[in-house]
């Protein structure tokens, strides 16, 4: 996990061609030249390759052929699913559908009036399943590591309308935590990926995929501090034109005894983390070791 650097792929260019299409065509012409992109990358980004490769053939069993054509796959659904991103958040004519499972446990969380902590991962489409929460009637803000090239994230700010979005960025000194304590304060809920970290970041380590691997502490140690109802969230891609959102029940965790909160919490995490690597394997977007 400490080999992430966080931040992201692609050039501003790429991305201007990629909304130019979209306008002007839709997006299945979108998806078509995308094809030609995800190629160029998995023949030159080594790196990333091989750790998916070594994901699908080592961790998950598939066949050296099947590792492969999902390599492919798992690329090619990030551009997807970027393409997504732009085009719902712009308000780009597009025919997506939508299923939600769980959407009953974020409202029970909202309606208890004391804020609520979502946790994810970078499986999906997160960007996606932060701009469906908008049907809750409740402020949301997403806490991330401010990572994404500046062109590019200027560039994205412009054609989406994200400048909006109430983004709460991880700092050195840590003045995010006061962002969001008084978010909480406030009964918004606060959104958070719990499957990446950089260096000299608090962790806690626990089995995922039958080794052990390393998580960030900070997530579970939020909702131990501030004593809030937490729910674990995911927007999967399950076709070109339909998304499926999944939020979990809320369980109970003795946040008296925080060290054995935090560690549960991880755990039930992880078990929600494993199940959904499984049934959507392509859509998984940690390209590091993620159990360096």
């Amino acid at each position: 996990m400490s080999l992430w650097k966080g931040q992201s792929k692609g050039s501003k260019a790429g991305y201007q061609f990629f909304v130019w299409i979209l306008r002007n065509f839709g997006v299945l012409p979108g998806y078509f030249f995308l094809n030609f992109v995800v190629l160029y990358f998995v023949l030159f980004s080594f790196k990333a390759s091989r750790e998916i490769y070594l994901l699908y053939h080592n961790k998950l069993g598939y066949s050296f052929i099947s590792s492969i054509l999902k390599l492919y796959r798992n690329n090619y659904k990030l551009g997807q699913i970027i393409i997504d991103k732009v085009v719902v958040m712009s308000g780009i004519k597009n025919n997506f559908t939508y299923n939600f499972d769980g959407e009953e446990n974020l409202r029970e969380i909202a309606s208890m009036k004391k804020g609520g902590i979502l946790i994810s991962a970078h499986i999906g489409n997160w960007d996606i399943a932060g701009y469906l929460l908008k049907r809750l009637n409740t402020k949301i803000n997403i806490v991330m590591f401010d990572g994404e090239q500046k062109q590019i994230k200027e560039y994205l700010n412009s054609v989406t309308g994200i400048k909006n979005v109430n983004f709460i960025f991880i700092k050195n000194d840590h003045s995010h935590i006061y962002e969001i304590s008084d978010s909480l304060k406030n009964n918004e809920l606060i959104c958070m990926h719990a499957d990446r970290f950089i260096e000299d970041n608090k962790t806690i380590e626990t089995c995922f995929l039958g080794e052990k691997a390393k998580f960030p502490k900070g997530p579970f140690l939020l909702a131990t501090i501030f004593k809030v109802p937490i729910s674990f969230v995911f927007a999967i891609k399950e076709s070109n034109m339909k998304y499926h959102f999944f939020a979990t029940k809320l369980k109970k965790y003795d946040y008296e005894v925080k060290e054995v909160a935090i560690q549960n919490m991880l755990n039930d995490f992880v078990i929600e983390l494993e199940g959904k690597l499984k049934a959507y394997p392509e859509q998984w977007f940690n390209y590091f070791n993620f159990w360096a």
